[in-house]
């Protein structure tokens, strides 16, 4: 919005040159005292030269706001990205502590286990929440279907198992899980 202001200062300032100039060309054509004509052309020059002063800042003062917008957005954007960094530091800082660990893989796994966690607290911290799979009944809209299965266990259509985990943020999809359905012959012939 500022920059259209300073858009129309602009063009306002540009007008007030060309009317000048005009101004100073009909003056030119009308019969006059030649001192009066000298101190009008000299009225209309110095007006001309304070409008090219004014066009020259109002122009500066564009690029300036243009330059400092550009900025402010790259800031927003770093700032936006740290914070979503941030937490993930420590679960890499983990991630080295126990490739350095000597311990059994039984230790290693609750290493691992731990640090999932610490991972899962991170994401929602970012407000990231898993796709709720195994045990649901298969939505195409958060459910990518990898295969079916013959069961009479479990309903028609349920999800049986999650290949992948799928998120999302808020309300928004960040990536379907991945699953495996089950479909229950005796349900659909019902």
């Amino acid at each position: 919005m500022a920059e259209t202001e300073e858009m129309q200062q602009v063009e306002e300032a540009q007008d007030g040159v060309n009317a000048s100039d005009a101004q100073a060309e009909s003056a030119a054509e009308q019969p006059q005292q030649p001192d009066q004509q000298a101190a009008e052309i000299s009225a209309l020059r110095e007006e001309r030269d304070a409008l090219k002063d004014r066009i020259a800042r109002l122009q500066a003062e564009f690029d300036n706001a243009r330059k400092r917008e550009i900025k402010e957005r790259q800031d927003a954007r770093d700032y936006a990205v740290q914070s979503a960094v941030e937490p993930f530091l420590g679960v890499m800082d983990n991630f080295q502590l126990a490739m350095k660990s000597q311990g059994s893989v039984e230790q290693l796994r609750a290493g691992v286990e731990l640090i999932l966690k610490q991972m899962e607290e991170a994401l929602r911290g970012l407000n990231v929440q898993p796709v709720e799979s195994v045990g649901a009944q298969f939505d195409p809209r958060v459910h990518e279907a990898l295969g079916s299965e013959e069961r009479e266990d479990v309903p028609d259509h349920q999800v049986t198992e999650e290949i992948r985990r799928g998120y999302k943020l808020r309300d928004k999809l960040l990536r379907p899980a991945l699953v495996k359905i089950a479909t229950n012959a005796k349900q659909v012939s019902e």
